[in-house]
């Protein structure tokens, strides 16, 4: 069966919820507007149950099948992203210096329209839970809504989310068991030396120069101490010192990320990033703070869920348009934490040729609406028929 009729019928209406959430993008846990839109529509449907200010403004809904069966989790992320939008569209962001630069607001309309079939046909035995969060760029709002209760107090037995990619193919859907995105986390390390005069570098002990060290080193964590089987990224992003081009400063500070698909290789990169900056810094006379902190861990798909994924996903989208087993991507998600509270899948929803994810010129692409709902849809019905 290719995509839902019925959801065929309405998708320009999921697509009109979409530009709405596109014009008014907000941040983190402040979803004021958002939230209030999506409740609102969420009780236009009629689902059962509704319950608002999780975690802030996540809220959950419950639609009840025809009788007793599984209980499916569905997850949407609905925050937007710091950046000031250069689309061009009707329907670009009016809040300056916000953009929904990551098809946040995509995958909140696709789970309302799946909400919205599910409440007007209840096709399905047991429960859907449609779980709408925010928070997920950097503030582990996934993590909140787990932390709330919401998959015990739900019921919730397995979770499925997917998420938009630019750059593969227009409503074709990717994904595979075990690991998908990569554990997200972030480093600082202030070095501290000596500061002085720049034509006297020998009264000094120089944190540039130490830091210049420091950063080659550093790259050879992945390159000689990582199994070159195994993924492992890490760089550096930022490099704050100095004040005048004739003084050597006291400190200097860097900041980076550190990504990883295996918990004992994000161990390994860890212990040797503070064995590697505490060598480096201490032969050259300076000192070391450094602050890692631990961000999103490895989002990883069930075996079982994720072979169930993949066959809803060819009844939709087609077997030609699947990719059952997609090499992993290095970002990270918070809907990892969802996955390590019950058994589930994630998957990559194709949004074609677009601009980049987190780029000022990026754009979800309503085309694939109907792709997205009708995958949401049946993996709640194709449950409740085993």
């Amino acid at each position: 069966m290719p995509v839902i009729n019925r959801i065929a019928e309405f998708a320009d209406e999921v697509a009109e919820w979409r530009r709405d959430f596109h014009t008014h993008p907000e941040l983190g846990y402040d979803l004021p507007r958002t939230s209030g839109k999506v409740a609102e529509l969420l009780r236009s449907f009629g689902v059962d149950e509704l319950q608002t200010g999780i975690a802030q403004t996540g809220m959950v809904a419950v639609i009840n099948g025809r009788g007793p069966g599984p209980t499916i989790g569905l997850r949407a992320d609905m925050d937007a992203l710091p950046i000031n939008e250069r689309t061009g569209v009707a329907y670009a962001s009016q809040n300056a210096g916000r953009m929904h630069a990551c098809g946040h607001d995509g995958h909140t309309a696709m789970l309302l329209g799946a909400a919205k079939y599910l409440a007007e046909t209840r096709n399905f035995d047991g429960k859907a839970v449609l779980i709408f969060q925010p928070a997920e760029e950097g503030g582990a709002g996934g993590k909140a809504m787990v932390e709330a209760g919401v998959m015990d107090t739900f019921g919730v037995e397995q979770v499925f989310g997917l998420h938009n990619m630019p750059g593969q193919a227009a409503g074709s859907i990717a994904l595979r068991a075990g690991p998908l995105m990569a554990a997200s986390d972030k480093f600082e390390i202030v070095i501290e030396g000596k500061g002085g005069h720049a034509a006297w570098p020998q009264n000094t002990i120089d944190p540039v120069m130490i830091s210049a060290q420091l950063i080659m080193a550093l790259h050879t964590i992945v390159s000689r101490d990582v199994d070159p089987i195994r993924s492992a990224v890490l760089s550096v992003t930022m490099l704050q010192g100095g004040e005048a081009f004739n003084i050597i400063p006291r400190s200097v500070k860097l900041t980076g990320t550190v990504r990883s698909l295996n918990e004992e290789v994000r161990d390994l990169v860890e212990v040797q990033l503070h064995t590697v900056t505490k060598g480096i810094v201490e032969a050259f006379g300076g000192t070391a703070d450094i602050n890692y902190h631990r961000g999103y861990p490895v989002t990883e798909n069930a075996e079982a869920q994720a072979a169930y994924a993949v066959g809803v996903a060819e009844q939709v989208a087609g077997p030609d348009r699947v990719d059952a087993n997609v090499d992993p991507k290095m970002g990270g998600e918070d809907f990892s934490y969802m996955l390590r509270a019950r058994p589930g899948a994630y998957a990559f929803l194709g949004n074609g040729d677009s601009g980049e994810l987190h780029s000022d010129t990026y754009n979800f692409n309503d085309e694939i609406i109907p792709v997205g709902v009708s995958y949401l849809v049946k993996l709640v019905e194709n449950a409740s028929r085993g």
